[in-house]
């Protein structure tokens, strides 16, 4: 409902029914590209989060959810499918609002999640055990394939509705069900989500939307002893805490967590292509992507000429209304993001880098009063300085030149994450050498941000556990049944093992 000032005030979604929040407090939503408050998102407490476990459980335990076939969840999936692309509009209007991405990025995102549920919904039916030949013939041992339970999702503010699909569309197609913990800063698009798989026709509790805090709501979903796993996605040490609550009860956990990933431009590679690639994958989504391309390793036979054309064309990106279709860039999420970047900076330029482009905020009066920053570009800096090796989540690309094969893929690799890399480059023995040396869940050739729901996504080393889209995941959301029976009539010795 929308109140006198046309601030709308939302509910959680609990049990099928739209509830308001156990104390009645909320937090404020602001428009980052405007500063004015549009909404108000329900602050839950423990109170809530055990009422959307217990909802939620007994969904998972239920004749109406559990007799459901693999089958008739993959309708159900598809179903849910075709409405996301009904309100594809809608839906993409309300992230922009709330974190100031493209809205033309938003609409897009929306357009390609109904081929996650699609896919998904294809594998419904298709999860198989197996018949295990055991040397002993007269008993016959196959395994089941089962649901875990109620699987905890908690998802960041950059795309909420995207990386939520991630997690909800394998785990529901596993026969799961959802408590979903979306970001506090970007929670209406996930409430308005809510209304649309609302009218679809999964049994109540299937799916619950609990809003509020991370360091409240997230934390107890986490350690949430109803939890059977967490899928998370969010910063490299929340993604700790969560992986250490999950433990506390033995929930599984998948996590997709931070990167610095490494974009590497060879000087045989299209210069056109990787510029428009780089450019991408640092100022795209305002720099604020996990598997944003923030630090650029350029051959030096080349090196100035495309640093050169890599200023140009940042200096010319339109920073401006995100639901404007001429604007190339809108503003941070949050006022802390924007001073995070800001802070990166300021840490670069002490320690010798320096600002060949952006490094400030915009003056420009119709920016005043929206989180904008320049895109940025910095030079001489080298690899073990911070703004290399920390995550800054926003529009700052740090440049290094390098001389040969190897010397890049050390510089790549060294970092404590592991998400994603690019790869510039038209040899063809090299690309492939490349990829299988780079400590990357993802590597990218002559492309970047590329991802599809058959194709798995996720880090290595403190980038993450596990892997979301393809047929790994759904697998991550089940668990294996080893059943054995006994087909003689011959009385064994009760004190000496079966084989």
């Amino acid at each position: 409902m929308e109140n006198n000032n046309g601030v709308k005030r939302y509910q959680m979604y609990i049990g099928g029914q739209f509830i308001d929040p156990h104390d009645d407090s909320y937090i404020e939503s602001v428009n980052p590209a405007s500063g004015e408050l549009w909404a108000l998102i329900p602050k839950g407490e423990k109170e809530d989060v055990d009422r959307a476990f217990q909802a939620a459980r007994q969904c998972f335990e239920s004749d109406e959810w559990r007799g459901i076939s693999p089958t008739q969840r993959g309708k159900l999936l598809r179903k849910l499918a075709q409405a996301i692309a009904d309100q594809a509009e809608h839906l993409a209007r309300m992230e922009t609002q709330d974190n100031g991405k493209l809205y033309r990025e938003m609409l897009a995102q929306m357009k390609i999640i109904p081929a996650w549920y699609e896919y998904f919904a294809g594998l419904a039916d298709k999860v198989e055990g197996s018949v295990i030949p055991l040397d002993r013939q007269s008993v016959f041992n196959y395994t089941l394939r089962e649901p875990l339970g109620v699987i905890a999702c908690i998802t960041p503010w950059n795309s909420p509705l995207l990386l939520a699909t991630w997690k909800m569309a394998p785990a529901l197609a596993a026969g799961n069900t959802i408590v979903l913990k979306p970001s506090e800063f970007t929670s209406a698009s996930s409430l308005e989500f809510a209304k649309i798989f609302d009218e679809v026709g999964f049994p109540p509790g299937t799916l619950n939307v609990v809003t509020g805090y991370g360091h409240t709501v997230g934390d107890l979903i986490s350690k949430h002893p109803m939890a059977s796993k967490v899928a998370f996605t969010g910063g490299t040490e929340t993604g700790r805490k969560v992986a250490m609550n999950a433990a506390s009860h033995l929930a599984s956990v998948t996590l997709e967590l931070g990167g610095k990933s490494p974009n590497i431009v060879f000087a045989d590679a299209d210069l056109d292509a990787a510029e428009a690639g780089v450019i991408a994958g640092i100022f795209a989504a305002s720099g604020q992507t996990c598997i944003a391309g923030s630090r650029l390793f350029v051959e030096s036979s080349i090196a100035d000429r495309f640093i050169t054309r890599l200023a140009n064309r940042a200096k010319e990106i339109r920073l401006g209304d995100p639901m404007q279709p001429d604007t190339q860039m809108g503003p941070a999420a949050t006022p802390g993001q924007l001073k995070k970047i800001e802070e990166y900076v300021d840490i670069a330029k002490n320690e010798g880098a320096r600002v060949l482009v952006g490094g400030e905020r915009p003056s420009h009066p119709e920016l005043a009063n929206g989180l904008y920053y320049y895109p940025t570009i910095l030079t001489d800096v080298n690899n073990s300085m911070r703004i290399c090796q920390e995550e800054v989540f926003g529009p700052v690309l740090s440049v290094i030149p390098f001389d040969s094969e190897e010397e890049v893929v050390k510089m790549a690799n060294d970092t404590e994450f592991g998400l994603g890399a690019g790869i510039w480059t038209n040899d063809l023995k090299r690309s492939h050498r490349m990829a299988r040396v780079l400590e990357a869940g993802t590597v990218w050739i002559n492309t970047y941000r590329a991802s599809a729901p058959n194709s798995p996504f996720g880090g290595y080393k403190n980038s993450g556990i596990g892997r979301e889209s393809g047929l790994e995941a759904i697998y991550d959301f089940m668990q294996t049944k080893s059943v054995w029976v006994e087909l003689s009539d011959e009385i064994r010795d009760p004190f000496s093992i079966r084989t």
